[in-house]
């Protein structure tokens, strides 16, 4: 078939198969733009323990419960998701003020929650956090 031109037929099926793949490529991406983290935050008031585990001017990752805490000042605390807001991944350690994804190696500033490596584009959802009684609670009505 060399030296023939492409007939209108090849030309529009080479178009739809392109198409195709880019709606292929578009559902691996995220919809929500919080990859596959279903529920990023908690959907309860979760007790982390003793609000003094967490230094002033530190960071204290909560793995299991899937949340950080970062302690700007004497009395003031953020909590953000420790999930990546890529696949949904646990963040697995702290290193120099960055949250580390063990899945893809997204990372995040852990004082404000920003994305700064990718893959995640997202920043970390924040949490409310509060404390009560000597006790850090993050999640709703915190």
């Amino acid at each position: 078939m060399s030296g023939q031109p492409a007939t209108r037929r090849t030309v529009l099926k080479g178009a739809a198969l392109a198409g195709t793949a880019g709606l292929g490529a578009a559902a691996c991406s995220t919809e929500s733009k919080l990859g596959h983290a279903r529920t990023p935050t908690p959907t309860a008031p979760v007790d982390l323990g003793a609000a003094a585990e967490v230094p002033v001017g530190g960071t204290r990752l909560y793995r299991e419960q899937r949340l950080l805490v970062h302690r700007p000042a004497r009395g003031e605390y953020r909590a953000f998701s420790a999930q990546c807001t890529h696949a949904g991944c646990a963040l697995d350690r702290i290193e120099e003020n960055e949250g580390n994804c063990p899945c893809h190696g997204s990372r995040f500033d852990v004082t404000t929650g920003k994305a700064l490596k990718g893959p995640a584009t997202v920043p970390l959802p924040e949490v409310p956090v509060t404390v009560r009684d000597g006790r850090l609670i993050a999640g709703p009505q915190a």
